[in-house]
């Protein structure tokens, strides 16, 4: 048994598992920051209630809640301000993508999106030449036409979501794949 320790591969998995935890907790926090611009009381702000109640479905604790809810509406000093954008991009096979981001810095998070778009065969598109292909549906984009995709196209896909996922930045994904 020796170069193996189950206290090792416990404290791996850990850290694996609290990291995913950390930036699904801080992408929600973002999340209510931005709905709580128009307005911070939940029964009257239909965006923000349901952004708390998918924080609260993922146990976010009240205190980090509530911290998300008054830097939205700028009562925290020193928070660094937050906005939201949406870009379009073509994929590979020609998917068509919505990614929408909340970020500090647009140009920092505009660069570093093209740049993984790159790394996997995908470029950003111009405003309106994706989100044609799909209607908003419930706070949902669902394709109006869907695109059926061979193994490696498939695999590929796979890997340029996983790694737009990855970013801090990105909140949704939207794709016309099946």
């Amino acid at each position: 048994m020796s170069g193996h320790s189950k206290w090792s591969q416990i404290k791996h998995q850990k850290g694996v598992t609290d990291a995913k935890k950390s930036q699904a907790f801080s992408k929600l926090a973002r999340m209510i920051s931005v709905a709580a611009r128009k307005g911070e009381n939940p029964e009257m702000n239909s965006e923000l209630r349901m952004a708390v109640e998918k924080a609260k479905s993922v146990n976010i604790p009240s205190d980090n809640i509530e911290r998300a809810i008054k830097r939205g509406a700028g009562k925290l000093e020193g928070a660094a301000q937050l906005e939201s954008a949406r870009y379009e991009a073509h994929g590979p096979s020609g998917v068509a993508m919505i990614i929408n981001i909340i970020t500090d810095n647009r140009n920092r998070s505009i660069s570093e999106i093209k740049h993984i778009l790159s790394l996997h065969g995908a470029k950003l598109s111009e405003p309106g030449s994706v989100l044609w292909a799909f209607e908003y549906k419930n706070g949902k984009w669902e394709p109006k036409n869907t695109l059926e995709l061979g193994e490696n196209d498939a695999q590929s896909l796979n890997k340029l979501l996983e790694a737009l996922d990855e970013h801090d930045d990105v909140q949704e994904i939207y794709t016309n794949a099946l």
